[in-house]
C-alpha cells in the first residue's frame, strides 16, 4: 500500500513539475503573441484614422506651393510632418527632397506642435528639379510616417 502511495506521489509530482515547465516555455510565446498583435492593431488603427488631402498646388520658377488639410479624425504632430517623405519634379524625373533645406511647412489656423482635424498645411518647396516652363507638368507627393500617401500632377503657372 505504500508502494503505491508512493508512487503515486512521484506521479503527481512529476505532472505538477511537467505543467510548470510547459506554461514557462507556452506563455512567453503568448505574450509575445498578444503584444504583436496589439501594435499591429494599433498601427492599423492610426493608419485608417489619418488622412490628407491635396487641396491646392501651384509652381512658378523653381518653387512649389501645396496645400494639404488634414481630413482624418486624429490629429498629426509637427514631427511627423517633419518626417514626411515628399518626392518633386517631372513626371518620370522627380526626386525626394529634404526637409528644412529644400521644402518646409506653415500649419495655418491652429498651433505649431500639432496639425489638427479640418486645418491646413502649406508646403513651399525650392528646388531645381521642378519644372520652370510655363504648363510643364509638376509630379508631387507626399508619404506620412504612418503610411499615408497622397500625390498629384499639376501645371506651372505663368
Amino acid at each position: 500500500m505504500s508502494s503505491e502511495t508512493i508512487t503515486t506521489a512521484i506521479f503527481l509530482i512529476t505532472a505538477v513539475i511537467a505543467a510548470a515547465v510547459l506554461a514557462n516555455a507556452i506563455f512567453p510565446i503568448i505574450y509575445t503573441v498578444s503584444d504583436t498583435a496589439g501594435s499591429t492593431a494599433h498601427a492599423a488603427d492610426q493608419r485608417i484614422r489619418t488622412d490628407i488631402k491635396i487641396i491646392n498646388t501651384f509652381a512658378s520658377g523653381g518653387s512649389a506651393d501645396i496645400w494639404i488639410k488634414n481630413i482624418g479624425s486624429t490629429r498629426i504632430s509637427a514631427n511627423e510632418i517633419a518626417a514626411a517623405d515628399i518626392f518633386i519634379g517631372a513626371p518620370g524625373n522627380f526626386e525626394r527632397v529634404s526637409y528644412g533645406t529644400v521644402w518646409n511647412y506653415t500649419i495655418l489656423d491652429g498651433g505649431t506642435d500639432y496639425w489638427l482635424t479640418g486645418k491646413t498645411v502649406h508646403i513651399e518647396i525650392t528646388s531645381a528639379i521642378i519644372p520652370t516652363g510655363t504648363g510643364d507638368t509638376v509630379y508631387f507627393q507626399i508619404v506620412l510616417p504612418g503610411g499615408s500617401v497622397r500625390s498629384t500632377e499639376f501645371t506651372v503657372g505663368g
